[in-house]
This record gives C-alpha cells, sequence and structure tokens, in this order.
C-alpha cells in the first residue's frame, strides 16, 4: 500500500504527456477521405470490352453498327471472380468508349446494346458487372469517353448535355463507384452521324468540367475522378505502368488540362503542388487496349508484370492492370493464367513481414512520447505512426534482428493524412559488423517498395536525410523475396553467338546441346558460346536457394547467318531488308508498296542441302504486311529456280508466330520467298526474320 501513491503519480504523469503533446500540424495539400480510400485500393483492374472488341480496332470511328456487337460468353461473374482471385480491388469498365457505343442501354441514344442482338437487345453489361462485383467484393468505376465519334452534334452545346446526361445515368443506376475515369483524347475525324469529318474542341472549355465535377459530386460523393490533372486521380503520363522514382502526391493542379502536352511532368508530379493529385498507372496486360486475336501470344512476361508492380505500386502510385476481354465476353485464359502467376510471385515476396521480429529504434521522437515512438512503424497499424519534433527534419530508424537475417525488400509508408513530406532517404545495413549503403532514394508517399540484393543483416537503418516538416512514418516492413524463377531466353546472333539469360541474376541456367534433358548436373551456363550447325539447345532455370527449377525449353539452330546476304527484292531498301536475316525477331523488314507479287532473294554464301524454311512474322501493336499465302525456290546460280513449297499460313492474322514449313532436301544456294497474298490485301509485305533448316 506505501507505494500507491507515488505509483498513481507516476501514471498521472504520463497520461499527462500522452495528452500535452500534439501530434504534428498537417502540411501542404492533404488527401480528402475519398483519396485515402482510393490510395487503400493499390491495384485493380481495367476491363477494355466494347465495339472495339468485334470490329478488332482500339479506336473506332462511331460508324459501326450496334448489331456488330455480339457475344456469345458473356460472364462478368467470371470476369470478377478472374479480378478478385488476381488479388484486385476494384475495376473500371469501359461503359463508352470514343465510338460512342455504349454498354447500358441510355435513353439518350440508339447506337447502344439495346439495338444490338445480344440479349435480344435487353442485356446491360453495366448492370449485370455491378452484380457481379458485388458478389465478389469489388469496387467498381465507370470510364466514360467525353469525346464521341458517332454522335451528330459533338462539338455542338447540344452534345455537352448528353454527355451530362449519360454521365447521371451511370451514376444514378448501378451502385456505389468508386473512380469516375475520363480519357484525354478529345476531338478529332469521326462519323459524327455521318458527317465523316474532323471536328475540334476547346478541351479546356467545352465540356464544361466544373458542371462535370458536381455531378459526379452530387451523385457519388466518395468517387475520384480521373483525368490528366484529375480533380481526384491523375495520369501517370505514359501507359506503360510506371511512375518516376521521385513521384510526389501533389500537383499545380490549375495548370493541367485534358491533352496537357506537358505530359512527362505527371510521372514525377510538382514538389511545390498545389493540390493532392496522386497517380495512377495505366498499363495492358497485352500491347492492345482491346483484345485482337493477334495477341494471344504476346501477354505480358511474369518478369515483366513484376518489374510493372514495383515501378508503380512501389513507387507511390496505384496499378490500373488493363484485361482486354474477348469476343466471347470472356477475359482469355492467356490472360487468367498469367494473372494467377502473377500473384503467385507477388504472394511469395511478401509473404513475411521481418521487420515485425525486429527491435526499432530512433534517433527523435516527438517530445519522447510513446503514441509517436518508432515501434509504431512495425504495429500493422495503418493510423499510428513514428513522428519526430517539428525542427527535426532529418533522423535515422534502426530495426535490430536477434540474429543476422536475409533481407531484400523494404517497404516504407508515410502517414499521408498529414501530408507527403519526405524528400531524400538511405537505406544502410549492417554485415559483420560494418553499415553498408543499400539505396539512396527520394520521395516515399503513400507507399514505396525498394528492391536490392540480399544482405544477411543485423540491423537495417533508414535515415530521412530531408523532409519538408517533421517526419512522420506509419510502416516500414522487410522481406527476403524468392529469386524470381522464369524460364530461360536464349538468343543467337549472326556469327553464331548464343547468350541465355533469365529475369534474375542470382537464378541459375543449365543447359544441353546433345539432346538430352537437363539438369543441376548438365553444364552451367556462364558466357556464350558457339552454335553453328544444326543444334538442338535445352536449357532450365534453377533456384540454388530451394533446388526449385523451370520445365525444360528448348530452341532449334541451323547454320548461323554470318555469311548471308541480300541481293535482290522487288520494292524497299536492300539495306534495310538485313533485318530480316538478323537473327532478331523484334526488328522486321517492310518493303516498299507495290501491286506486283513482293519476294527476296538471300544469298547463304555456299551451298546446302535446303529442307524447310521458317517465316516470323511481324508482331507488335500494329502489325502490317503479314504473308498469308507464299512461294519458296531454291537456287544454284539465280537463273533456275526450283519451287520447294508453296501454301498458307493457317490463321496466321489472328496468331503471327512463327511458321514452319519443310519439304523434301534440295541443294542450292540462294533461296527466293513470295508473298503471293498479304493480309487484308496491302501492298507491302514484312519479314521480322527468316530462316531455314538444313537438317
Amino acid at each position: 500500500m506505501q507505494f500507491k501513491a507515488p505509483f498513481l503519480l507516476i501514471l498521472s504523469l504520463l497520461c499527462l504527456t500522452c495528452t500535452t503533446i500534439k501530434a504534428p500540424e498537417p502540411y501542404g495539400p492533404l488527401p480528402s477521405e475519398r483519396q485515402l480510400t482510393w490510395h487503400d485500393m493499390e491495384y485493380y483492374a481495367f476491363i477494355h470490352f466494347n465495339m472495339n472488341t468485334f470490329t478488332n480496332m482500339e479506336w473506332g470511328d462511331g460508324s459501326e453498327n450496334p448489331e456488330q456487337f455480339n457475344p456469345t460468353q458473356l460472364d462478368t461473374r467470371q470476369w470478377a471472380k478472374t479480378i478478385k482471385d488476381a488479388g484486385m480491388k476494384g475495376v473500371i469498365i469501359t461503359a463508352k468508349h470514343h465510338d460512342g457505343f455504349c454498354l447500358w442501354p441510355s435513353q439518350y441514344t440508339e447506337h447502344s446494346v439495346k439495338h444490338s442482338p445480344w440479349k435480344n437487345g435487353k442485356g446491360d453489361v453495366i448492370k449485370e458487372l455491378s452484380q457481379a462485383c458485388k458478389e465478389h467484393g469489388l469496387k467498381m468505376g465507370i470510364y466514360l469517353s467525353p469525346w464521341d465519334r458517332n454522335h451528330a452534334a459533338y462539338g455542338k452545346p447540344e452534345y455537352v448535355t448528353y454527355f451530362h446526361n449519360q454521365l447521371r445515368e451511370l451514376l444514378t443506376n448501378y451502385g456505389d463507384i468508386f473512380e469516375v475515369w475520363f480519357d484525354g483524347a478529345n476531338g478529332g475525324s469521326g462519323y459524327y452521324g455521318g458527317a465523316n469529318e474532323t471536328r475540334k474542341i476547346d478541351n479546356k472549355t467545352y465540356y464544361q468540367w466544373d458542371s462535370v465535377i458536381d455531378i459526379v459530386r452530387e451523385l457519388q460523393p466518395e468517387a475520384v475522378i480521373f483525368g490528366d490533372g484529375g480533380p481526384g486521380v491523375r495520369w501517370v503520363g505514359n501507359e506503360e505502368g510506371w511512375a518516376n522514382e521521385t513521384n510526389w502526391c501533389l500537383l499545380r493542379r490549375n495548370e493541367v488540362y485534358p491533352g496537357y502536352q506537358k505530359y512527362i511532368e505527371l510521372r514525377s508530379g510538382h514538389e511545390d503542388g498545389t493540390h493532392w493529385v496522386p497517380a495512377e498507372c495505366d498499363v495492358s496486360i497485352r500491347p492492345g487496349w482491346y483484345y485482337h486475336p493477334a495477341e494471344d501470344s504476346q501477354v505480358k512476361s511474369l518478369a515483366h508484370l513484376v518489374k510493372i508492380y514495383y515501378e508503380s505500386i512501389g513507387r507511390n502510385a496505384s496499378l490500373l492492370l488493363n484485361l482486354p476481354v474477348d469476343y466471347r465476353g470472356l477475359v482469355h485464359e492467356n490472360d487468367a493464367r498469367q494473372l494467377m502467376a502473377f500473384k503467385t510471385q507477388m504472394d511469395k515476396d511478401f509473404s513475411i513481414n521481418l521487420a515485425a521480429y525486429t527491435q526499432v529504434t530512433a534517433t527523435n521522437v516527438r517530445g519522447n512520447s510513446s503514441r509517436f515512438e518508432a515501434f509504431l512503424v512495425n504495429d500493422n497499424n495503418p493510423d499510428t505512426y513514428w513522428a519526430t519534433d517539428d525542427n527535426i527534419t532529418q533522423a535515422a530508424l534502426t530495426l535490430s534482428f536477434e540474429k543476422p537475417t536475409k533481407v531484400n525488400r523494404i517497404v516504407l509508408e508515410e502517414y499521408i493524412p498529414l501530408g507527403q513530406r519526405v524528400k531524400a532517404f538511405t537505406v544502410e545495413a549492417e554485415v559483420d559488423g560494418i553499415w553498408k549503403l543499400i539505396d539512396e532514394q527520394t520521395t516515399i508517399g503513400n507507399k514505396r517498395i525498394l528492391r536490392f540484393d540480399t544482405v544477411e543483416a543485423l540491423k537495417i537503418r533508414v535515415t530521412i536525410s530531408s523532409a519538408k516538416a517533421a517526419i512522420t512514418l506509419s510502416n516500414v516492413a522487410l522481406y527476403h523475396a524468392p529469386h524470381l524463377l522464369t524460364q530461360p531466353v536464349a538468343n543467337r546472333d549472326l556469327e553464331g553467338n548464343v547468350t541465355l539469360s533469365v529475369a534474375d541474376k542470382n537464378i541459375e541456367i543449365f543447359y544441353t546441346i546433345d539432346g538430352s534433358e537437363p539438369s543441376s548436373l548438365s553444364t552451367k551456363y556462364h558466357d556464350s558460346f558457339i552454335i553453328n550447325e544444326p543444334t538442338t539447345l535445352k536449357a532450365i532455370a534453377y533456384n540454388p536457394d530451394n533446388n526449385e527449377k523451370t520445365s525444360t525449353r528448348s530452341w532449334y539452330f541451323d547454320i548461323s547467318k554470318k555469311d548471308w546476304k541480300i541481293i535482290n527484292l522487288n520494292s524497299g531498301d536492300i539495306s534495310e531488308a538485313q533485318k530480316c536475316i538478323d537473327d532478331d525477331n523484334h526488328s522486321f523488314w517492310l518493303s516498299g508498296s507495290s501491286s506486283n507479287t513482293q519476294y527476296i532473294v538471300i544469298d547463304l554464301g555456299k551451298v546446302y542441302n535446303i529442307s524447310g524454311f521458317n517465316y516470323v512474322p511481324m508482331t507488335g501493336r500494329w502489325p502490317v504486311g503479314i504473308i498469308s499465302q507464299y512461294k519458296f525456290y531454291v537456287s544454284n546460280d539465280q537463273n533456275h529456280w526450283t519451287p520447294t513449297a508453296q501454301g498458307e499460313f493457317g490463321n496466321i492474322k489472328n496468331n503471327p508466330i512463327e511458321q514452319m514449313i519443310t519439304f523434301n532436301p534440295v541443294s542450292g544456294r540462294y533461296i527466293k520467298l513470295e508473298g503471293i497474298k498479304i493480309i487484308d490485301d496491302a501492298q507491302q509485305m514484312s519479314i521480322a526474320e527468316l530462316d531455314i533448316k538444313t537438317r
């Protein structure tokens, strides 16, 4: 009983300390509640599905017939399940793209699903998606193109009323909307009710943006508005899914408008910004935004998707990943498969937060108050944070392990309700008693993730070297991500030098050239090697940390092309034609334009027994000149040509992959390929790569 009074006195003093130490004052522009909710989304889907899906276009001109819209298996529940299973938190749908076709039965136009064969004109894609989102616990957003290449009144005041009315429809009839997305593309050529002309508008004033914002605020007060300059969320200045390493959530918003010419600034924001307008990184899982069968083999690789994650979410932005729903009305199985591989990898990268097993100390704690203590950065509570005194804008946190621990990821988060403050920081690791600099960076914001080579550290130190005001960090997490195990890639140059590579330098490669299956006991790849003769190369990637390996990947290399030479063609630049024999499938030769049959003649340097050829078509977003029907010849003197193969590259328009043709062996030094028919009756012929078989 004699200690009761002193104990109560001490407790009272501690409580008094807690209540008298105030939180840091907010600094600079601050996020609204709706923006804070949006920040928590981080990763969500874009769905491009509309008339363009059925016309194989990216931008329709508005002349399309609603009867062309006819998905055979449309299932928004499949979309929602795929998106949910992939770890995304929401989806934004292209309710109307630039061609003006509406995925809902708008009462203001006949150019919509109500005049399509789908469900006999009784369907409503937006309604079905809204219901699917509710079933799967996803939030829904709406993309509505301001530009309408179908509407006869576009460019006149009547269209603005129409645009506003459609916005009201979408924000009234489909439940809660988390984001309203306005594209920056505005004005240009179009159908415009049959006028078929070019119309230009003032994209700063024509749409009456103040009224648009008022409509959104009235009908969906919790929705953020996306545009080049916001006002709620900004474009990141590219469609490749990355932000700059320095990325402020701030923007001089009144300077930015739809179609902003200085869009490169949007990749970093403005350090002296007047408003809180964070960046959203939009990117498609394929080359195009809409579905094109020709891109079924061009889904982004796992390594590419992982890179996008770390350069978007990991750089203080959100990730809006597009899924081009196909003409069946489904997320394509290739896309779904890669999404799940991506999720599996990211789950591995962030499986165990090692910071939870550390003791955290700081060089300064605000008022020495437990309310702002260092340990709050790993208490798994986003509403608590470590803070420094008002005059302290340089300070360090040290996270100490009980024993040396492997680390190769760090996640940092500022307490952004009080503003974005950090301008520069470093990360160090204490290894064998010596501090080693891991990285030196600039902004943090909502979330910053750094990847680095694995260190076995006893301590990790984060030093904020420059901040605008008192430091506030809500989270510091540490991880040991496994190596990224992806199949090897093989390349051969003109001299026959073969290189093997993988996405992660810590992954080992083993290979064989005798036809046997490779294992970790096979030849280990260290440097390039020569293959000049017909050879089958097989390789695996191997993770030495856990003995995991990939399935075998194999390549067939025939004779090298070091002595090959283009000697004749009927149109185009002969020096440019070398690109079709440079052993690089990403480069291509495009002939000149000619109404005559296109051909190319190659000197192989000496006589070979030729038993086939391979044609690699041009790929990418806008391939042209792809051969659909061919003739192939062999000669010893360029005067007498032996036809060896003739036929069609089946379905090459929809599936532009390498075509392998074999025939009875013919001896010759010269080869000629004729493009008898070109896709879409084009008058140019393209070749990404041409090879022969001699075995």
